[in-house]
């Protein structure tokens, strides 16, 4: 470890005051960090990028995307015509309700499903709701 993060470590000890465990506390000051860096693509967990695992992602949900085709879509605004400068959206309408995700425009080419002019509006998921995407899956088929 290194000398900083040793001293840093120590006056946690000292505060007693604290309720994070130092597990806690140093994920905390890394988020920190991690939020004070423009570009966090090159940041790695020892073993991927940032960048490597967005690019990832990008491409598992494109094939998951394109082969549900029937149910998929993109659009560059949002259902209020807004949309983040660069970015588009993409979505698909599972058994289990709405899922999307944003991605640069680089990645537009990638997802080869309808094209919207403004995305459905929003029914309320969040990124705790990916596991909708298993119910893409016929179960009696596995």
């Amino acid at each position: 470890m290194s000398s900083k993060l040793d001293k840093m470590l120590a006056e946690l000890d000292v505060d007693s005051s604290s309720s994070l465990t130092k597990d806690e506390w140093v994920t905390d000051r890394i988020n920190e960090q991690i939020l004070a860096v423009r570009d966090t693509s090159g940041i790695s967990d020892g073993s991927h990028t940032f960048g490597e695992l967005y690019h990832h992602r990008a491409i598992l949900s494109a094939t998951i995307f394109n082969a549900n085709r029937d149910v998929a879509w993109k659009s560059k605004r949002h259902d209020d015509g807004e949309m983040i400068k660069g970015f588009f959206i993409v979505g698909i309408e599972t058994p289990e309700g709405q899922f999307t995700y944003h991605y640069p425009l680089e990645y537009w080419g990638y997802f080869k499903v309808k094209k919207m002019n403004y995305a459905p509006v929003w029914d309320g998921h969040s990124s705790d709701d990916v596991d909708r995407l298993l119910s893409l899956v016929d179960s009696e088929s596995n």
